[in-house]
């Protein structure tokens, strides 16, 4: 352990002798492992986004859908009872009806069309859907006397005069018997441009308009261990309960992310960073020329080809380990300051901390390309004869 130390010690003392020479080399080094480990970084960044996306869009990972095969004479009602009542003897925790309605809001123009939607209080867990402003449904909800709504900025411009949700604003819902609906929250919008979209609580539709709404679909959120059996029971029980359904599985890989870009960044990262080895071990090579005398006195004072050979090797590999120390600072520096905000549309729900891998990808490459640089140096200094090294 005394003789790594030393040989650390003495190659840090060597590079500070020589650190004019070195200090371009590194550069390039310590840019290089900036552009692997940023892009390495990045990319765990942005695949967690994609995902969050796919999952506000069509559940979480383990998702099951099930879309209806046709319910006979059952209603609605009947259908999610059924539903229920299959999930409970499941003890499937999370589960939500995915149900759409025909409604028509007073003071709507002719033309004029909103996306309604009536869903359970777990819809928000399954995909995900984060509020702007109020609050989601809770179970309480289900026991008020007039429906609460979530709501798109959009309907709030249209049916609300841009009133907030905290302010509570009521619209009415026509019909046989008009009733008033109160904002509790806002969602955000799922593209640009997005018309006027509303959810409410499917008892509540129920409750309040039951020939006007259709259960067609349902998602299960389902452990990942027991995804594929599930898939394969939940058909059978629906199936028997009197609701047959077509239970899609989960996709084995529902994000697929384009890596062309990675792979660009990563071999342009790679090639700079060859390019800094190379500079380093011209360096290096001039280096050991100019104290061949020198190893030659010290192998005559008892000094061993390891020894030598090591000490040559370790010159290289520290330069190259604090370029990566100082390009793993930087990729962290610019990562953690990326306005995600900006760059997505909206703030990641998980935003993953900087990847250790990454991390130890940057640290890996700039080791190994330092000890690739400083492999031949450390070769031609040991096979200097002594003598000559003297003489020399």
């Amino acid at each position: 352990m005394t003789g790594i130390v030393g040989a650390v010690l003495e190659a840090w003392d060597e590079l500070r002798i020589h650190r004019v020479r070195v200090l371009l080399a590194l550069i390039g080094v310590a840019c290089a492992v900036t552009a692997i480990t940023g892009i390495t970084a990045a990319v765990t960044m942005v695949g967690q986004a994609m995902q969050e996306e796919t999952e506000r869009m069509s559940g979480r990972d383990t998702t099951l859908q099930a879309w209806s095969m046709g319910s006979g004479n059952m209603s609605p009602a009947e259908v999610d009872a059924a539903v229920d009542g299959v999930t409970e003897r499941h003890d499937i925790s999370y589960h939500s009806v995915q149900a759409t309605a025909d409604l028509k809001v007073r003071g709507a123009q002719p033309g004029d069309y909103v996306e309604w939607s009536a869903v359970d209080v777990d819809h928000e867990t399954i995909t995900r859907q984060g509020m702007e402003e109020g609050r989601w449904f809770s179970d309480t909800d289900t026991e008020r006397l007039a429906p609460v709504l979530v709501v798109n900025q959009a309907f709030l411009d249209t049916y609300a005069d841009g009133a907030s949700a905290t302010t509570h604003p009521t619209v009415v819902i026509e019909g046989e018997t008009p009733v008033a609906a109160t904002v509790i929250g806002e969602i955000p919008v799922q593209w640009n441009d997005e018309g006027p979209r509303a959810l409410l609580l499917f008892d509540q539709a129920m409750h309040w308009f039951p020939d006007r709404v259709m259960a067609d679909a349902y998602r299960f959120w389902v452990p990942p261990e027991l995804a594929e059996e599930f898939a394969a029971v939940l058909p059978r029980d629906l199936a028997a309960a009197g609701v047959p359904f077509d239970v899609q599985p989960p996709q084995e890989d529902p994000l697929v992310i384009d890596r062309v870009l990675q792979y660009l960044v990563l071999g342009v990262g790679g090639f700079a960073l060859l390019l800094g080895g190379l500079g380093l071990l011209n360096i290096a090579l001039v280096t050991v020329r100019y104290r061949i005398r020198e190893i030659g006195i010290r192998r005559s004072f008892g000094a061993t080809s390891g020894r030598v050979f090591f000490g040559v090797l370790m010159e290289s590999v520290v330069a190259t380990t604090v370029a990566g120390v100082v390009g793993v600072v930087i990729a962290v520096a610019i990562i953690k300051n990326i306005p995600i905000d900006r760059i997505f549309g909206r703030p990641i729900d998980d935003l993953p901390g900087f990847p250790f891998d990454a991390a130890l990808v940057g640290m890996a490459c700039a080791i190994g390309i330092g000890a690739l640089a400083g492999l031949i140096p450390a070769i031609y200094a040991v096979r200097v004869k002594v003598i000559d090294a003297i003489r020399y």
